[in-house]
């Protein structure tokens, strides 16, 4: 009888594990995550889900790599979709439902030298260079808030620049300046 009831527990406990795994992902299932953007220097406007079914939507993704372009050089490259996520959630803390201005986007190194020789305070390895960096503003909502919902977040660099109307964010390690 011992042997049963040691049977069923273990049963019943892989049961529950299985049945309490599974309960994320099917609440993933079905739901998307849409993002509105606009690329300020090629005025490039974009509207998509970067998440659907449950993971990363992989045209969304190129759709959006080819938005956040360096612009100077026409150079796309694949963006890290954790600062897609980053944007989503600032956008939900913020119950901000309209376009998200991006100041920069993908820097190629060489674009990243000329911007940093020519003296524009671009840091030598920036984030930007590697597809995980976005510098971003959205209308109607102050430039402090955006700032506090992101460093709120604990999810990568934060940078505030309010001369120049934006903050910037990134995937590296949770900083702030």
């Amino acid at each position: 009888m011992k042997e049963l009831s040691r049977r069923r527990f273990l049963a019943v406990s892989a049961a529950t594990a299985a049945a309490v795994s599974a309960g994320p992902a099917m609440a993933k299932v079905g739901k998307s995550r849409n993002l509105k953007m606009r690329n300020l220097h090629t005025g490039e406007r974009l509207n998509t889900a970067y998440w659907a079914n449950g993971d990363y939507d992989g045209s969304g993704l190129k759709q959006f790599n080819r938005l956040l372009r360096d612009h100077r050089a026409n150079e796309v490259t694949r963006m890290d979709p954790k600062l897609f996520d980053i944007v989503y959630k600032i956008k939900q803390k913020l119950n901000y439902n309209g376009e998200i201005e991006i100041i920069s986007g993908y820097r190629s190194p060489k674009t990243n030298a000329k911007l940093r020789a020519a003296g524009r305070g671009v840091a030598r390895r920036s984030y930007h260079t590697r597809g995980m960096a976005l510098d971003i503003r959205m209308p109607g909502v102050a430039l402090s808030k955006v700032r506090k919902a992101a460093l709120d977040l604990k999810a990568g660099g934060v940078g505030f620049y309010p001369k120049s109307n934006f903050v910037h964010v990134d995937t590296g390690p949770v900083r702030r300046w």
